[in-house]
């Protein structure tokens, strides 16, 4: 079976910097450098490399950027055929800040992720029949978004939903057509409109979402752990303890590696333990697609941590 995301795919321009900067500041930072990006991208690659057959959906520019986004998909394994080139627009680009405390500010210049339409969801369409999960993020356009959540509800395929970046409300249509929501806590915070602070707001949280269709709440967060709620039962996951140095694509990582979990046939625990494990890892790494780590780095840990 297989595992397709559909999303956005950017080049990231990466800038790391003391601290970030205030409103009308300007700082000196110390590092600059370019990798392969986009939230779509990166799970796909994440998937790939945990060795799942990972396909990806989405669009590039007709630009310089484009041939070295589909190169670096398809080194780590990204089935690229369904993948367009639009002659209409650039390729998508995002701009990252990084501090000295690995905290990140992130600015994305959508370019062709924002033409994605319903053709792209036709492409995704054919695929589906021997698809396991389907992975949205909301870095290209909802319409496309909500159908290809209603191409894969039909064809009985699992939807995982990354909101970010989440605006102040999401359609109820997507919420009853997502089976798993992973939002960090500030994009939580965001969609259910108050603070995420302690266990008790966690679950009113997850409270919230369950209310509007979703089956099953993750909440990554961070150091703190892993929070998991079901109508039935919920639980908190513990962080894996690792030196971070750069929090970018971590999310994206969890959201790989829960996949994978799931295309493996393993259990939701088993998947939320995968997910914080490739989610530590990642953060051990500078960049986005090159912090994901590949099978045996994430075989290695697991043997070692569990």
């Amino acid at each position: 079976m297989s595992i397709i995301v559909f999303g956005s795919i950017n080049m990231d321009l990466v800038t790391r910097t003391p601290r970030l900067p205030v409103p009308g500041e300007t700082l000196l930072g110390y590092d600059f450098f370019t990798a392969p990006g986009g939230k779509g991208a990166n799970q796909a690659v994440g998937a790939a490399l945990l060795g799942r057959t990972s396909y990806m959906i989405g669009r590039v520019g007709n630009d310089s950027f484009a041939q070295e986004l589909l190169t670096s998909l398809k080194v780590a394994g990204v089935q690229t055929d369904s993948i367009l080139i639009d002659d209409t627009t650039s390729s998508g680009v995002a701009v990252i800040a990084v501090d000295d405390r690995s905290e990140n500010t992130i600015i994305v210049i959508p370019g062709a992720n924002g033409k994605v339409n319903h053709l792209d969801v036709e492409r995704l369409e054919k695929l589906l029949p021997n698809t396991t999960v389907l992975l949205l993020q909301l870095e290209v356009p909802l319409p496309a978004i909500i159908a290809a959540a209603k191409a894969a509800k039909k064809a009985k395929v699992k939807v995982i939903l990354d909101p970010a970046p989440a605006p102040e409300k999401l359609p109820d249509e997507l919420y009853s057509l997502t089976d798993l929501i992973t939002p960090n806590e500030t994009e939580a915070s965001r969609l259910v409109g108050f603070n995420i602070t302690n266990q008790e707001t966690m679950t009113k949280a997850a409270e919230f979402f369950i209310s509007k269709g979703v089956e099953i709440v993750v909440l990554k967060l961070g150091s703190k752990g892993v929070f998991c709620a079901t109508a039935s039962e919920s639980f908190l996951f513990p962080a894996f303890k690792v030196n971070a140095i750069d929090t970018v694509a971590a999310g994206d990582a969890f959201n790989a590696a829960m996949a994978a979990a799931f295309d493996s046939g393993l259990s939701l625990r088993k998947a939320i333990e995968w997910g914080a494990a490739a989610g530590a890892l990642a953060t051990t790494k500078k960049g986005a697609q090159p912090s994901l780590p590949n099978q045996e780095t994430f075989d290695t840990f697991l043997e070692t941590n569990t």
